[in-house]
């Protein structure tokens, strides 16, 4: 982990400005097919595609399909993937606490380039997406967006932070992001290179998110490996291992098993799904003011003491 000024980058490397010539374009794309991140994060827009494209889907993605190869449309498995589960949960859990949260008009994403909800979901008017993931590939899935009619909802705007970035607090912030007003942060394909990284995420959001802020998502089971050994099919070890993890942040946090996601959505969702999942789902509520808040209070604090003082000296 590297500190620059007090904050924290989330990869241990950054990018450069580079102007691509024919030639270099076409060795990007190569790099692209050989980066596991990249690979990692089509395969999740596959599996949106499919479930999109099934007789009786849980979700739909109107735009994914502009992000994929021409093949996509072989090897359409009608079984249902957690992967689909999680990200259904996650676009329910984002609006409902958009909709029933006063003030809640921020929303940060922190994923792999290639998510959709900036455009695929209904905000409600007036909401600030920010969507933290990987430069690189974001630039390249805006272009074939743009070009399949993607829109960002009347009213709102959309905001990309390079995860990359040395800085992604004070970037957040330059392009108005503000701790002093609600938001609500969700998880889902952001890469993580290690337990440390996701510590680094962790950090952030709890620096930048007010009291009572939720963070929620998907991670890497793998994360747990280290520290549960062999204990990682130990549900409860899960759980407490997750649990200590989110409370050293400042995070009260709660374990959404896969199976209870797929019965409450339908009936029919569990027999559907096709595999035990990789991945821990959570959500996790924010205990702890926000580096805004306390700086607004100490502000006002040092208001109170300094007209308290001159009072002092007008009665002597």
């Amino acid at each position: 982990m590297e500190v620059l000024r007090g904050r924290v980058h989330f990869f241990p490397f950054s990018t450069q400005s580079t102007y691509f010539s024919i030639r270099a374009r076409a060795s990007f794309k190569v790099q692209q097919e050989n980066d596991p991140f990249f690979q990692a994060a089509i395969e999740r827009a596959s599996l949106r595609f499919r479930e999109s494209h099934s007789p009786d889907p849980l979700l739909i993605d109107p735009y994914v399909g502009c992000l994929l190869p021409c093949n996509s449309l072989e090897d359409m498995d009608q079984e249902l993937h957690p992967y689909c589960l999680a990200t259904k949960f996650i676009d329910d859990k984002l609006l409902e606490t958009m909709q029933s949260t006063d003030g809640l008009k921020q929303v940060v994403l922190l994923t792999d380039g290639l998510d959709t909800r900036p455009y695929r979901l209904n905000w409600p008017t007036s909401t600030l997406v920010f969507d933290i993931c990987p430069d690189k590939v974001f630039r390249g899935a805006l272009q074939k967006l743009q070009d399949a009619g993607a829109k960002i909802p009347r009213g709102c705007m959309s905001f990309h932070v390079p995860s990359e970035s040395f800085d992604v607090e004070n970037i957040l912030c330059s392009k108005g992001f503000s701790g002093t007003r609600p938001s609500i942060w969700a998880f889902q394909g952001l890469p993580v290179v290690n337990l440390e990284s996701f510590k680094d995420i962790l950090s952030t959001v709890s620096n930048l998110a007010m009291k009572g802020c939720l963070f929620l998502g998907e991670l890497p089971v793998w994360l747990a490996e280290m520290d549960v050994g062999d204990h990682v099919g130990d549900l409860s070890a899960i759980k407490k291992w997750l649990d200590d993890l989110f409370m050293s942040y400042g995070f009260r946090v709660k374990m959404i098993e896969y199976d209870e996601v797929a019965r409450n959505l339908r009936q029919d969702s569990a027999k559907r799904v096709s595999e035990v999942s990789t991945s821990i789902l959570f959500v996790a509520e924010h205990l702890r003011f926000s580096d805004d808040q306390m700086e607004t209070w100490r502000t006002e604090f040092q208001r109170i003491e300094e007209e308290g003082d001159e009072e002092g000296f007008e009665e002597l």
